[in-house]
């Protein structure tokens, strides 16, 4: 009995030891994901990882102290821009320019924020996107003018207000080929580029990190519409804002959002311009 048993704890205690042997050479051999900076949702930190070899550190997404200068800065300049831009008496001259400062604006408000405590531009939505999320932000473009016209009609029915804001950018696209080419570059690019960095690389980018997706983005196009003034305009401003956070949330990229936001402005620009010359 006392042999059968010595025997038993031996056997057991080789099995043990094959167990232990066989997990740490399936420990050894497991490969470790290198962590994919681009697939980082706005909000979350990339953290290293053990292996040495992949040990990476991800900037950090923009907080509060980048959102409050950022937008303060932004401020500045709108008041600023709102002074000295009715001081241009050319329509056409003060289009292309309103258009320029738009988007250089957001730009340099998005530059001073990054420099703040010196964050990656890939932390505020300067990455790559996938081919599909640069179709889908096209479509997109299409669907928000078609479905912002209607609102529009819908506010300017309900409240009387039918001013139309966009005369001197419509002034632009209606000149000589070097005013039309101009003002699709500042209208449809820069403008564009300018204003998803901040509202959507910066702005919406802080607040769906800090109160969640669905309050962020929200907010983030009312801040957005809010910046084009009380107009017919804030309507399909504010519905380009959810369309773009939408897609800066899927992709984390503010790239589909500046083609859906240049798709968007190039019909709006244009579009009037084209059936005024066809009708005339």
């Amino acid at each position: 009995m006392a042999l059968n048993r010595s025997c038993r704890k031996s056997k057991v205690k080789k099995d043990g030891e094959a167990a232990m042997a066989s997990s740490n050479h399936d420990a050894s051999n497991r490969v470790v994901p290198e962590y994919d900076e681009h697939n980082l949702p706005p909000g979350r930190h990339m953290t290293a990882s053990t292996n040495k070899r992949f040990v990476k550190r991800e900037q950090t997404a923009p907080g509060l102290p980048e959102l409050l200068v950022g937008v303060a800065v932004f401020a500045a300049l709108y008041a600023l821009v709102a002074l000295l831009l009715p001081l241009i008496q050319d329509d056409a001259i003060a289009g292309v320019v309103g258009l320029v400062v738009s988007g250089l604006m957001g730009l340099i408000a998005v530059a001073v924020a990054v420099l703040i405590r010196k964050r990656g531009l890939s932390a505020f939505g300067f990455r790559r996107a996938t081919k599909r999320q640069l179709i889908v932000g096209v479509v997109l473009g299409i669907v928000a003018f078609l479905i912002g016209s209607v609102g529009t009609a819908v506010y300017t029915m309900i409240s009387n207000d039918a001013q139309n804001v966009q005369t001197t950018y419509q002034a632009g696209a209606a000149g000589g080929l070097l005013s039309i080419a101009l003002t699709f570059v500042a209208g449809s690019i820069l403008t564009p580029i300018g204003e998803e960095a901040l509202f959507r690389g910066l702005i919406a980018n802080v607040l769906i990190a800090r109160f969640g997706a669905w309050i962020g983005i929200i907010a983030s196009a009312a801040v957005f519409a809010v910046a084009h003034g009380i107009n017919p305009v804030m309507v399909v401003a504010f519905f380009v804002g959810i369309l773009t956070a939408l897609l800066f949330r899927w992709s984390h990229s503010i790239w589909p959002g500046v083609l859906l936001h240049g798709v968007n402005n190039a019909i709006a620009l244009f579009l009037p311009v084209i059936i005024a010359a066809v009708t005339s």
